[in-house]
């Protein structure tokens, strides 16, 4: 689903635009390689010879003539746990108010985030979710009730309304995250992997870290791809200032963008080919694209893990 296909306006209710989001989801996996899968979103499951019958739904059997049964808030097929980065590069670029078409990356991020536990609601997958910057801001372990949704809903709520200037090093909160879960879980990362320091090796060594303990980790790696990608601006003199470090450099966009975006893809070359490396599944997620890469790999772990 593009962002565009939703009606443009003030996000004020993130449950309901997540449920818009899964929805158009949805409708779009009947043409696609996932066709059939969609069975799996509602709340029966179907009857294996050998089970207790005592949950059989007989009024969809008079319906259908096949045996269904009904499948309870309490089952959780998977454990996900959802981590976001909410430094200050991750609330570029500035936007006055969180819109559907003008999301900056930690609002595609919540919103990203939402969609994902509506779908994961849908499965009756358990989530949790954490939060950090230059400090460990948040932390809910994995749980399927409506209650423990809702909390994380709020949590993502605040995160479009809020504002940061922290620098983070991205790998000392994977180490702390990978202390704290013990079972193993389906991990989804939202970071831009701007990091106030170079160290990349740092960074995958924390994520090995939780691959160590079973764990299958996505990163998506959040970005700006107009700006951040392409170096897209106007030639007019600019000054440029670093969120996190508050280093500047005044420069005409014109004069550098070739060579930035050469280097740029080259970053992300090596990124994929580090998580490659590890085993860590990498998915390029531009701000302004929606949020189908999302979700899609969200079914691609499912159907690898069960």
């Amino acid at each position: 689903m593009k962002v565009a296909e939703i009606k443009s306006t003030e996000i004020k209710n993130l449950d309901i635009l997540a449920k818009q989001v899964v929805e158009g989801f949805i409708t779009g996996i009947h043409k696609s390689p996932f066709h059939g899968f969609s069975v799996e979103f509602s709340e029966h499951k179907l009857y294996n010879n050998g089970e207790s019958t005592r949950h059989i739904d007989w009024k969809l059997f008079a319906k259908t003539e096949k045996l269904y049964t009904k499948k309870y808030e309490e089952e959780t097929n998977l454990r996900c746990h959802i981590i976001i980065d909410n430094s200050a590069s991750m609330h570029y670029p500035v936007v006055k108010t969180q819109t559907v078409e003008n999301l900056n990356k930690i609002g595609f991020a919540a919103v990203a985030a939402a969609s994902l536990m509506e779908i994961l609601k849908r499965q009756r997958d358990a989530v949790g979710l954490s939060v950090y910057s230059d400090s460990y801001e948040y932390y809910a372990p994995e749980k399927g009730s409506e209650r423990h949704r809702s909390m994380l809903l709020h949590q993502l709520e605040k995160l479009l309304i809020s504002t940061s200037k922290a620098a983070t090093e991205t790998y000392q909160y994977l180490h702390e995250i990978a202390e704290k879960m013990h079972r193993r879980s389906l991990i989804f990362l939202f970071t831009d992997m701007f990091q106030t320091t170079k160290e990349d090796e740092a960074l995958f060594e924390a994520l090995r870290h939780l691959k160590y303990n079973k764990h299958e980790v996505v990163l998506f790696h959040t970005y700006d791809g107009k700006t951040e990608l392409n170096f897209n601006f106007d030639n007019a003199p600019k000054k440029f200032v670093d969120v996190e470090t508050g280093e500047e450099i005044n420069v005409f966009a014109e004069n550098i963008q070739q060579k930035y975006a050469e280097l740029a893809s080259h970053y992300f070359k090596g990124l994929k080919n580090k998580c490659l490396q590890y085993k860590i599944d990498y998915v390029p997620v531009d701000i302004h694209q929606g949020f189908n890469d999302i979700l899609t790999a969200y079914l691609l772990q499912r159907k690898k893990i069960k």
